[in-house]
């Protein structure tokens, strides 16, 4: 077997409204054999994966998907089961999976749910192996697939506070974004309602708070000052100052970075100068800066307390013990330190929810002063301390006790975090208790933390487990109605969807909203163009619902994309669907129009249901669109019409449904048997006076969408009215010049459906000559570029045919393709190639004479446009004299 294509949909797609995998996998000459033809293949699939038996696949039942195997299915569907279950058996819950089958012999399309995409595409190419040896009656070790997939599951996955934010912010439907690869940068929410946060440091974290932080004298002196208990202590820059810092506090002692965190380099209860001696080396080592200075101070006797307090809030307690041991009587510290780390809570550094204990200088500098080393047998129930930090990081354990922290305790926590200026603060509190206020015992705040772990809080070693994650995005979002979502807009269909996401984008600024608009050509923030190039897809949805100030979103959605990575968000709030007709069929798998109807209702599929406000606009003069888009609307329904009697909306109107039609010269909205005047067609200036009936159909869209939003009618009005097709507004889409009597019309349709739409305004301006420069992307078929041929020369007299995105055909043969098709059409007057755009437009601006008419359908809108800036023609007086 070979994989053609991996990759992941990242959104709604034509195959899941989920995320998912899709594999394109060429089964090769397994196509001749199904499971059944393999002997044994069933139980040896259960074997090797117990748990695959609880699949039910259509039979709707465990065992289900075996009993498929046993009676016979295909290679591809095996691959689907297995890559799922492998994600569940590294710790994924996936279950939904399609296998279907190609126009290709021996291709199948396998999609798979995923939750980490790096794992799922790793399971993907897993399960091939397996089911391969499978087929082939090779022995398959099964763990080292496992063993690879936990090593990229841990690699990719979130560490667990951040996790537990994202995960609590998906509980609420707020979207979760990772905004750079391989941290922990992470955007909640879209647009101008998003907050962002790293680990546990949020975008509102005062970067003073976090320096005070980060500085331990500098904490120390802001408590001490406001009353809280602090240690004695002093910064020392030298080993002869640490000695005379250690006599002037009194034995015992603590040695730390004076910048440091996760209590690396802190040695605790130092009696001695040779103790202090490398206490003093351990800070220095880890210090981040080798010129900072080494703090000194009182060691307080008492159990270290982590208490972390959010929005000004303490929402959890834990009392931390440093890694140690308890001894059973018969085995030695090392054996009891290796079960230790046998218990499958404990990971490498953060990536579980406990650390592995490793035995380093410190382990045996704390069993030494205990009188053990790691070869002792410990006496039952007696502990041997293995650090000298508590911190779950070096592989302390924790006891949760916020239930037991007393108002006073409380109070003095809260205020730390008020004083220090942090909204998420973990504080080191050694006291023999949280249960007594704090003067009347042993205490002291050692250190304060800006993004702290919440391991400890999260699954603490005894105790309740707290929902710290919780907090921190009630924190960011404290009304619990808010999603921190914007209204999206998505557009789709073969025509229009440009025109009518810009317009849409129009109205929506005008009635006083900030804008985030992507399309075919440009992405823009207000108006202002941050990206050029196609963005008519995923990317981009990622750059606008990033961006901070952006109110609205209105995104253009083309074929490609929905197929290539799905619509790059998980729901819109209304959903446009233009038109359903014949261009690139024969590209992935789409080769009829209800194919491509499938694919284009992706869109209104993804809307949020009515309930939840959402709306899908819908072209009632399109039978495939009211067949599909009809059928798969989540929304509520607005049609639009341009025949306001159309038998099909009776039944929708008497429902009190909304429709956008044209009546007596005017665009109005129906609803039941109330009729609302809108604008009138002519004062529409894309409407040409009614010459460009598909632009009139692009403005009830976007005049519905707006409605669906709830723009006021006066502001729909107005964006109608000032929504121009210049080259500034609708860049390559009917944008129309005269130049010294000649009319100009350039736009950027390449398909039959597109130059049928335009064949009414081509007639209603020409009055004379109609010349016609096109061509079309090499990706269409035979018979799509010679039907396009056909309808250049059915619309124009002369046609100029020129190339520029072959798109894996040889050189010449688009163009040959064209000018065939204009040529056979019968219709035909002139006709010629010239590969080149501007040669073809130049050729075309030289046949022209006065009263004549310029068709172009070109790529480089700019260019033609500056050509036609200042260009004369000649006269039927001059052609006369020469």
């Amino acid at each position: 077997m070979r994989i053609l294509e991996h990759r992941a949909l990242r959104g709604p797609n034509y195959y899941s409204r989920y995320q998912a995998i899709y594999m394109r996998l060429d089964v090769e000459e397994l196509e001749e054999r199904p499971s059944d033809k393999v002997p044994g293949i069933a139980e040896r699939l259960e074997a090797l994966i117990p748990s695959i038996h609880d699949h039910r696949c259509s039979v709707g039942e465990p065992g289900g998907f075996l009993q498929r195997v046993r009676n016979g299915t295909w290679a591809g569907h095996m691959v689907e089961h297995v890559a799922i279950e492998l994600q569940n058996l590294v710790g994924f819950s996936v279950g939904y999976g399609k296998t279907v089958d190609s126009y290709e012999p021996a291709v199948y399309n396998v999609v798979y749910r995923y939750r980490d995409e790096a794992t799922g595409i790793a399971a993907g190419e897993a399960a091939v192996d397996i089911v391969q040896k499978l087929y082939d009656g090779d022995e398959v070790d099964l763990k080292p697939h496992i063993d690879h997939l936990k090593e990229v599951r841990d690699a990719n996955a979130l560490g667990p506070s951040t996790g537990s934010i994202v995960n609590a912010a998906k509980a609420r439907n707020i979207p979760a974004y990772n905004l750079t690869e391989g941290t922990s940068y992470t955007q909640l929410g879209h647009g101008i309602k998003q907050r962002r946060f790293q680990a546990t440091v949020t975008d509102a974290s005062g970067i003073i708070g976090h320096s005070i932080a980060d500085d331990k004298d500098w904490t120390k002196q802001i408590l001490g000052d406001a009353g809280v208990p602090v240690p004695r202590g002093q910064t020392c820059y030298s080993f002869e100052e640490a000695q005379e810092a250690a006599a002037w506090i009194g034995w015992p002692v603590v040695t730390k970075p004076l910048s440091g965190n996760h209590g690396r380099g802190v040695t605790t209860d130092i009696g001695s100068d040779e103790d202090l001696r490398s206490g003093y080396d351990a800070a220095v080592a880890r210090a981040r800066d080798e010129y900072a200075g080494v703090i000194v101070e009182s060691y307080i006797r008492g159990e270290d307390h982590r208490m972390l307090v959010i929005g000004g809030k303490l929402v959890a307690a834990a009392r931390r013990r440093p890694a140690h041991v308890e001894g059973d009587g018969e085995h030695t510290i090392q054996w009891l330190i290796d079960r230790e780390n046998e218990d499958p809570r404990r990971g490498v550094g953060h990536e579980n929810l406990l650390t592995q204990i490793k035995v380093d200088e410190q382990t045996h500098r704390m069993l030494e002063q205990a009188g053990f080393s790691l070869d002792t047998v410990l006496p039952k129930g007696e502990l041997a301390f293995l650090k000298s930090t508590a911190n779950i990081s070096t592989g302390g354990t924790a006891t949760d006790l916020t239930d037991e922290v007393h108002p006073e305790v409380k109070f003095a926590m809260e205020r730390i975090g008020r004083l220090v200026g942090l909204d998420v603060i973990g504080i080191d509190l050694l006291c023999e208790t949280v249960s007594v206020p704090l003067d009347r015992q042993s205490a002291g705040v050692v250190e304060v933390n800006a993004g702290p772990g919440f391991r400890m809080h999260m699954a603490p070693t005894h105790g309740h487990p707290r929902p710290v994650g919780e907090h921190i995005v009630d924190m960011l979002f404290p009304d619990q109605s808010d999603d921190g979502r914007i209204p999206i807009t998505a557009i789709t269909g073969t025509n229009g969807k440009t025109t009518t996401t810009r317009l849409t984008s129009h109205i929506l600024r005008q009635a006083g909203w900030s804008v985030g608009m992507g399309c075919t050509g440009t992405v823009e923030i207000d108006n202002n163009v941050i990206l050029r190039g196609d963005y008519s897809g995923p990317a981009a949805a990622q750059a606008v619902l990033r961006e901070p100030t952006v109110e609205h979103a209105v995104l253009e959605v083309a074929r490609g994309g929905i197929m290539r990575r799905g619509l790059g968000f998980d729901e819109a709030d209304v959903g446009i669907l233009m038109n359903i007709a014949s261009d690139h069929l024969g590209e992935r798998d789409i080769h009829t129009l209800e194919e491509l109807a499938r694919c284009k209702t992706v869109v209104v599929d993804a809307v949020k249901r009515k309930e939840e406000g959402g709306y899908c606009v819908l072209n009632a003069d399109d039978p495939l669109v009211m067949e599909h888009g009809t059928y798969w609307a989540r929304g509520q329904i607005i049609y639009f019409t341009m025949d306001p009697e159309n038998p099909a909306l009776t039944e929708h109107l008497g429902n009190l449904g909304m429709v956008m039609t044209v009546k007596n010269g005017k665009i109005v909205l129906l609803r039941g048997k109330v009729t609302v005047e809108i604008v009138e067609v002519n004062d529409v200036p894309i409407a040409f006076e009614g010459h460009a009936p598909f632009n009139v159909q692009n403005a009830m869209a976007a005049a519905a969408a707006a409605l669906a939003h709830g723009i006021e009618i006066d502001d729909i009005r107005a964006g109608l009215l000032t929504f121009h097709p210049t080259p500034a507004q609708m860049p390559g889409r009917t944008n129309y010049f005269e130049a010294h009597g000649v009319k100009c019309l350039i736009d950027y349709g390449h398909n039959v459906p597109a130059l049928e739409a335009l064949e009414p305004l081509v007639n209603g301006l020409g009055t004379q000559r109609k010349i016609a420069v096109s061509t079309a992307p090499g990706n269409r078929r035979d018979e799509d570029l010679q039907a396009l041929g056909a309808q250049l020369a059915k619309m124009c007299d002369s046609v100029f045919v020129y190339e520029t995105d072959a798109r894996g055909r040889s050189e010449g043969e688009v163009a040959k393709l064209i000018s065939e098709g204009a040529k056979q059409s019968g219709a035909a007057g002139r006709v010629e190639v010239i590969m080149g755009e501007a040669e073809a437009v130049e050729r075309a601006m030289e046949e022209a004479r006065e009263g004549d008419f310029l068709l172009l359908l070109v790529d480089d809108i700019e260019g033609t446009t500056e050509r036609l800036k200042g260009r004369s023609f000649p006269t039927q007086a001059e052609l006369a004299q020469t």
